[in-house]
């Protein structure tokens, strides 16, 4: 099960012992070989390791996000016997799961009050076309820190922030090595949660890192640049030591271009109807 591409021996040492690291699909889409790349390193190291892999059903986003498309991502786990050790398909498939983001709202709320009790949570009106106007040039738009100090309400209708200072977040990937991150400059005061009311991938994920206990993060490449402020928001919610993250490489439609939930050639489900077996999809990643 374990990716060709993966050197154990070099990462023994940089990885935690008998790890909890997990595999999080988001369902705005369905299953595609880029995911079963990334279950492969997941499963295969925390199986190597002695760890365990826990599932979790990134469903923070209410409008991209639909049910039909998280059932098929379980029974393609399933399909593809990927077996998570906490969170099981059968577990999300009776109901409510503390696996699946939209279930955790307490658990949100909670961490919001921790940063609000640290004077770091405000709210903001800016709309997406303000802040690339405004922003610093960049491979992303940087949010310049307007509302900071206008007392906005913090309640739906607005989108709500976390103040980031100027600092680097220095650590060492365990595929990639040292790292140096500024999230000040990268992105400026960090969105936690839209005017719709969603939380934000870089909240909901650092929650659930920190809350679920994950101390082996395992993703692509494409994530290596969001790992420092999520370093820095985990830190400021209280947590003590931070996960060891591991970014493995993506596997590319082409040469500049990754696969993405809309290549129907690439999708396990497609591929399952055109008469593709497991071993067949695990061997093309």
């Amino acid at each position: 099960m374990i990716s060709p591409a993966v050197d154990l021996y070099g990462f023994a040492a940089r990885v935690p012992a008998s790890p909890l690291t997990r595999f999080a699909p988001a369902p705005t889409g369905w299953l595609h070989l880029g995911h079963v790349r990334n279950a492969q390193y997941v499963w295969g190291l925390a199986r190597a390791l002695s760890g365990r892999v826990l599932l979790r059903i990134e469903d923070h986003d209410r409008e991209r996000c639909r049910p039909e498309c998280e059932a098929g991502i379980l029974d393609d786990l399933d399909w593809l016997d990927f077996r998570p050790d906490i969170f099981t398909t059968a577990e999300f498939r009776a109901g409510a799961c503390d696996g699946r983001q939209s279930d955790r709202e307490p658990v949100y709320r909670e961490a919001v009050e921790i940063l609000r009790g640290r004077g770091l949570v405000y709210a903001c009106d800016c709309t997406r076309r303000e802040i690339q106007t405004s922003s610093i040039a960049g491979p992303e738009a940087r949010y310049t820190g307007r509302c900071r100090d206008r007392h906005l309400p913090l309640r739906d209708g607005f989108g709500w922030r976390v103040r980031m200072v100027p600092g680097m977040e220095i650590f060492d990937d365990a595929m990639v090595g040292r790292q140096e991150q500024d999230p000040s400059s990268d992105c400026g005061d960090m969105l936690i949660r839209d005017r719709l009311g969603n939380w934000t991938y870089q909240f909901a994920v650092t929650v659930d890192d920190w809350r679920q206990e994950i101390n082996l993060v395992i993703r692509g490449q494409d994530l290596l640049a969001s790992t420092g402020r999520q370093i820095r928001l985990a830190r400021l919610l209280g947590r003590g030591q931070a996960a060891v993250f591991l970014h493995h490489p993506l596997l590319m439609k082409t040469p500049d271009q990754k696969l993405s939930k809309s290549d129907r050639d690439t999708g396990v489900r497609d591929l399952r109807r055109a008469g593709w077996t497991p071993v067949a999809v695990l061997s093309a990643t």
